[in-house]
């Protein structure tokens, strides 16, 4: 009898916000195996750049060859241009990866954040079909409890302080209410014009008291 492979997934919630002075991104930490839960310590936030993070929702195998493609066309802009690249053109070069895989696609929902000039967030398909978006985004199984949350909650000129402690409400809400997602915590970055940093994990607990 034939057996079919489980494909590692990454459950998911993730989130991205759009702050006065920086992006946002948090994710939960689960990363499911059919009814096996595969980690409670997977990571969801990539650095692409000294300015750019990505959050992933899928197939993890697709979402790794993924981030090293990207990584390697942005060294690449790097080289070729003498600067680095701005977090518009990461977007639209990311869209036209997916684009170009659009009949045998990557499976995965992205959002995409960076901070050049002032904060952007953008969120993309498997087919590489992108948008800005103006305020928060959020995917993953968990992604229709994240946005009631958020709807409810979000205003704009939120600092990032505050904007933490939304994405952290967001998901640590989902956690309760999607089997897929959950984990040991929930891993938040911060990109502004320092760059991109994780919050510390026990930055992370005091905000999920």
């Amino acid at each position: 009898m034939e057996q079919k492979m489980q494909e590692l997934k990454t459950g998911t919630t993730t989130v991205g916000i759009v702050a006065k002075d920086a992006i946002v991104l948090a994710a939960d930490k689960k990363a499911t195996m059919g009814y096996l839960v595969a980690s409670t310590d997977a990571d969801k936030i990539m650095q692409l750049e000294e300015h750019i993070g990505m959050t992933i929702a899928g197939v993890s195998g697709d979402t790794q060859a993924l981030e090293r493609y990207i990584k390697a066309e942005f060294k690449l802009y790097r080289y070729s241009e003498e600067e680095r690249i701005s977090v518009e053109a990461a977007a639209n070069l990311i869209s036209n990866i997916l684009y170009a895989r659009r009949f045998y696609p990557y499976i995965v929902q992205l959002i995409v954040g960076g901070y050049d000039t002032k904060p952007r967030l953008y969120s993309f398909d498997m087919a590489g079909a992108i948008q800005e978006e103006k305020e928060y985004f959020s995917t993953g199984s968990g992604s229709v409890t994240a946005f009631g949350v958020l709807e409810d909650k979000y205003r704009k000129g939120l600092n990032a302080e505050e904007a933490k402690k939304l994405a952290v409400r967001a998901v640590r809400a989902a956690t309760k209410r999607d089997v897929a997602s959950g984990g040991r915590s929930i891993d938040v970055v911060v990109i502004d014009r320092k760059g991109f940093r994780r919050v510390p994990e026990e930055e992370v607990k005091k905000l999920m008291e």
